[in-house]
């Protein structure tokens, strides 16, 4: 099913596409009231992105120098071409120690590689802690966006579900309540847990370590109590330097939720103390993006959800009509790269007003890609036929200028003439959405011509009574 058809079943309900709308609004406020008290946030951002390019140049060897400096802190560090191969690894990692509960932060990684169902077909339990996560996997239903999972629901949904799931109050829909029956409910989980797993924010290749970033210290507990720590991270999670640290979690915070800094940005360097830390490291098809000299910048993404927060799509469609894992503008260029044939519709979700390109925290030119995938997806076949037939026709009828006349004239007549049900109705998918202002009787064209009395050509400056200098060379209309 394309974008299109899933954003018309979340916009029929007018209510809550309105208070989604406004709810990631707000989000996004936040976030430029905190950009604007940093002087530097430019200069960060051009470090940034600096940083980023520099590492994704050298991936191979910055790669190499992480696992030596984990390994050499006690780590063992696996390697996973796919989501399958990441999947059977972290299988054999909990059957080897008897695992049968498994506490999970958020990681966006995990979702991508359908973790949680995997392991649960091999009789073991995952709870996710995170609160957003919990909420929408009591729901059945993947993360609707990166950073705020269940941005989507309302909280007399999150009620009735606690109710149904958590034993709650029925009814209850007072935040601070719902908060402390989830926080009682993940204490069992936290305490009867076998092993504890993390995503990765920030792997350091000069030391070895790495760092996650939550709002509810979860991932602290999640791998205090059990004394077996899994970490699995992307390719594209790795810096440099430990120095570099400061500059993107400076960023990281502002750009996702407005905050100066994340309430927990927990470092780990090998193994507790008697227990043991596996870091598994997924490519995933970050390889292909990586070789792809038009979308290679996408892997300098730090996932800090502003590309979504300020995007006019994805705050009216919802995150669950990309059936991606990471939705939103920076999804619409990942999943193509994964499978263009089924997430063909993504890059078309986008109106190109760029504005996802001046959040930007790393400054990916998203807006551009997603142009560039437009042409991509065309050139390798990869659009409907209705597409292809109307983007043909509407190219021939662009570049005839005769042509062009004749079905403005027409089109205006029949704008003006036709009964409505004509011109609205279900084989027009544009107007489902839109109301086309009233149709003029005569175009711009004659209008100018009446005005000026002639046409010009471009670069001159036409004067009332057609007596402007391009006048003279030119008689006739251009365009």
């Amino acid at each position: 099913m394309n974008h299109a058809t899933l954003a018309a079943e979340f916009v029929r309900n007018r209510p809550r596409a309105h208070w989604h709308d406004t709810a990631l609004w707000f989000v996004r406020a936040k976030r430029d009231k905190a950009v604007h008290s940093l002087p530097e946030w430019e200069t960060l951002r051009e470090t940034a992105s600096a940083i980023k390019l520099h590492t994704i140049s050298h991936l191979a060897e910055y790669l190499e120098q992480f696992e030596r400096q984990a390994t050499a802190l006690g780590a063992t560090v696996h390697w996973a071409c796919d989501a399958a191969e990441h999947n059977q690894i972290v299988l054999d990692i909990l059957r080897q120690h008897g695992v049968k509960k498994l506490v999970k932060s958020k990681s966006m990684l995990t979702e991508e590689c359908h973790l949680n169902p995997y392991l649960e077909r091999h009789g073991i339990e995952v709870t996710d802690t995170d609160l957003g996560e919990r909420i929408v996997q009591l729901d059945r239903k993947p993360p609707s966006h990166i950073v705020m999972p269940a941005i989507h629901m309302k909280k007399e949904e999150i009620g009735e579900l606690f109710h149904k799931h958590l034993q709650s109050a029925a009814g209850a829909t007072d935040p601070q309540y719902l908060a402390e029956v989830a926080r009682q409910h993940l204490r069992h989980k936290f305490m009867e847990a076998d092993a504890g797993l993390t995503g990765v924010n920030f792997a350091v290749a000069e030391t070895g370590g790495f760092v996650v970033c939550t709002n509810e210290g979860n991932a602290d507990l999640g791998v205090s109590l059990p004394k077996l720590h899994i970490a699995c991270m992307g390719i594209e999670k790795l810096i440099p330097r430990a120095k570099d640290l400061g500059v993107f979690l400076r960023l990281l915070a502002r750009s996702a939720t407005g905050q100066p800094i994340t309430a927990y940005s927990s470092h780990f360097h090998g193994p507790r103390l008697g227990g043991e830390l596996h870091i598994v490291i997924v490519d995933n098809g970050r390889s292909q993006l990586l070789a792809s000299g038009e979308f290679r910048g996408s892997l300098k993404c730090i996932r800090c959800g502003a590309c979504m927060n300020t995007c006019p799509v994805y705050r009216r469609s919802g995150g669950h009509s990309y059936e991606n894992t990471v939705p939103g503008p920076i999804g619409s260029i990942l999943a193509p790269a994964r499978d263009p044939q089924h997430y063909y519709s993504l890059p078309y979700a986008c109106s190109l007003c760029g504005s996802c390109t001046d959040v930007c925290p790393v400054k990916i030119d998203i807006h551009h890609q997603l142009l560039t995938w437009r042409r991509e997806l065309a050139v390798h076949g990869h659009l409907p036929w209705t597409k292809r037939f109307s983007m043909k026709l509407a190219s021939i009828v662009l570049r005839t200028t005769w042509l062009y006349g004749l079905m403005g004239n027409m089109g205006r007549w029949a704008l003006r003439n036709f009964p409505r049900w004509l011109v609205y109705n279900r084989l027009n998918a544009w107007g489902r959405q839109r109301e086309l202002p009233p149709a003029p009787r005569r175009s711009f064209r004659q209008l100018y011509q009446e005005h000026y009395g002639r046409t010009t050509t471009a670069g001159t400056s036409p004067q009332p009574g057609g007596n402007s200098v391009g006048d003279s060379q030119s008689s006739t209309s251009r365009h």
